[in-house]
């Protein structure tokens, strides 16, 4: 396993939470942004245990995980919590997306930083 590169879990939580924001206008104090750095440290070690040798050689592992996490987990989540609760399915659908490009965009930093 390749140490996990800690610079890269901080921008990469900082750029989820940026696209959160955009899309949520600042709905959410800024306190719960702060736990992008959850998923986002629990992707580099994702990303570490791939090692820096697979990872170059097939890049798009990158968004393979970060995209994964976010269908396999994420999405469902939020969905099975919005329909219990009653929200409305276009706030589902647009915070669904949100999610999605969150997660697209902490691996598109991981690509970069990697």
């Amino acid at each position: 396993m390749d140490p996990v590169n800690w610079m890269a879990v901080i921008a990469a939580a900082l750029a989820s939470a940026l696209v959160l924001w955009l899309f949520w206008r600042s709905k959410l104090p800024l306190w719960a942004y702060a736990l992008a750095l959850v998923p986002s440290a629990m992707l580099g070690h994702a990303l570490a245990r791939i090692g820096a040798e697979k990872l170059a050689a097939k890049p798009w592992l990158y968004f393979m995980q970060s995209g994964g996490l976010a269908l396999a987990f994420v999405l469902p989540a939020l969905w099975m919590l919005g329909l219990r609760g009653g929200a409305a399915k276009a706030a589902m659908v647009r915070d669904s997306a949100a999610f999605v490009l969150a997660y697209l965009a902490m691996g598109g930093v991981y690509w970069l930083l990697g």
